[in-house]
């Protein structure tokens, strides 16, 4: 077999494609801790139509939150898989800070479900 151009790099690859499975790790849990709150909130029997309201924003937000981090892991995957290649890694601190204010902000709309409803 030829050597490709990857196979010089094959620890940095495969951390690479751990990474990725990380984050899209993160994004399946997003998307459950939501479908978990609304769950959660529809089974409760004395709910208002303004919980009602606040747990399905909560639900759609972390879904799409969770796509969010599954396009953003993908290109950060694919971007980082050229730069390992061609020596030019730098790290992604957009995607991390990014990902960090939309899991703090779902946080405090968790956290103000909880208190007000």
């Amino acid at each position: 077999m030829e050597k490709t151009i990857d196979s010089k790099y094959i620890q940095q690859h495969l951390a690479n494609e751990r990474t990725y499975l990380a984050w899209i790790r993160t994004a399946l849990a997003m998307v459950g801790i939501g479908f978990l709150i609304v769950n959660i909130h529809f089974s409760l029997n004395d709910t208002s139509q303004a919980a009602d309201q606040f747990a399905q924003i909560i639900g759609i937000f972390s879904v799409v939150l969770g796509l969010i981090i599954i396009v953003f892991a993908t290109y950060s995957y694919l971007i980082k898989k050229r730069q390992i290649n061609e020596q030019t890694f730098q790290p992604s601190n957009r995607i991390v800070w990014l990902v960090s204010l939309f899991t703090i902000a779902i946080s405090v709309l968790f956290f103000l479900y909880f208190v007000v409803y």
